[in-house]
């Protein structure tokens, strides 16, 4: 018999409890009990990055995360970014610079790139591929990724 907990979590900005299997991810918790799709179920197993929210502060893959080891935390997803419909800069830059093929792994790759940019590891375009290694891009647009990673840097420093 499966074990359940009560777990309390500030998503983009709006507190949740909720009474889940000890066993669901943070991915999962998102994405079937809160019908926030942005973070995608990829690999299931931390290598592809397209599950990659921002947990307190900091980027983490959704789905190798316990929900319940994260009572309490704040977690923004992607769908937590736009201001009343408007795009942040990452987001526009993505579109303008064609970053993404199939978009799969787009919301992915902009909450790592913001996570990137704010802590300050966006200097170069290696440093931006070593940073963004953990996220991966089937489509290969990784040039037009960086390209709109490299706008926003000059444009907030």
């Amino acid at each position: 018999m499966a074990e359940h907990a009560t777990v309390s979590v500030s998503i983009n900005g709006e507190q949740h409890t909720l009474d889940v299997d000890t066993r669901t991810s943070l991915l999962d918790l998102l994405r079937e009990h809160l019908g926030l799709t942005g973070a995608k179920k990829g690999c299931d197993q931390g290598q592809c990055g397209a599950c990659t929210v921002l947990l307190d502060g900091r980027r983490a893959n959704a789905c190798l995360a316990l929900a319940v080891a994260h009572d309490g935390a704040e977690v923004i997803t992607v769908e937590g970014l736009a201001d009343n419909g408007s795009l942040t800069p990452l987001q526009t830059a993505f579109v303008e610079h064609d970053a993404f093929q199939c978009g799969y792994c787009t919301p992915g790759q902009i909450m790592s790139a913001i996570a990137l940019i704010e802590e300050g590891n966006a200097s170069t375009d290696e440093a931006i591929a070593e940073f963004m290694s953990g996220n991966i891009c089937r489509c290969a647009a990784y040039p037009n990724i960086r390209a709109a990673i490299r706008e926003v840097r000059d444009a907030t420093s």
